[in-house]
């Protein structure tokens, strides 16, 4: 009889462990942005080149197009799509603004250096919480942005089919 009772609680201890793996396996712990966002992100950010805070508020004004573009350094796209922005840059009816994402702050200046500063602003998201109250998938992500409200997301470098279509936005 003991035996019974000993092998009826081993399976169910067994059928209780399957059933928590099994629960376990239909739930992702992968991240997933919010995509749904429209407006900008009230946050305050450390500046790249003139240490100081910025707030949202102070940096992305109304009846403007914005393009917040997140790049690193180490980010072989974003040196593929740098020639584009550097580009974008010489259009007055736009104002390009950098997101500096989890890289070395003597690495990105080296990179703007080497390729040329298309940011009118560049800001510090050492961490990569920034991003992801954008809700950013990583790098290089770029947001045009007009009356604090993200108008166009492109996920992945730029080419010049996006510059085109960036360009037909902003005219």
């Amino acid at each position: 009889m003991t035996n019974k009772i000993i092998y009826f609680l081993f399976v169910i201890f067994f059928l209780f462990i399957f059933i928590i793996f099994y629960k376990g396996l239909n739930n992702s712990n992968l991240y997933t942005p919010n995509t749904e966002i429209k407006s900008i992100p009230k946050l305050t950010y450390e500046s790249l080149l003139k240490k100081s805070s910025l707030n949202s508020k102070d940096i992305f004004n109304k009846n403007r197009f914005y393009l917040l573009n997140i790049w690193a350094s180490w980010c072989v796209p974003c040196r593929d799509e740098h020639p584009f922005l550097i580009s974008l840059n010489k259009n007055e009816n736009i104002k390009i603004i950098g997101l500096n994402y989890k890289d070395n702050i003597n690495n990105a200046k080296n990179f703007l250096n080497e390729l040329g500063n298309p940011y009118s602003t560049i800001l510090l998201d050492t961490d990569g919480t920034k991003a992801i109250e954008w809700g950013a998938y990583g790098v290089p992500e770029t947001f045009l942005i007009y009356e604090n409200k993200i108008i166009k997301r492109y996920i992945g470098p730029l080419n010049s089919e996006l510059l085109d279509e960036i360009k037909i936005y902003i005219k």
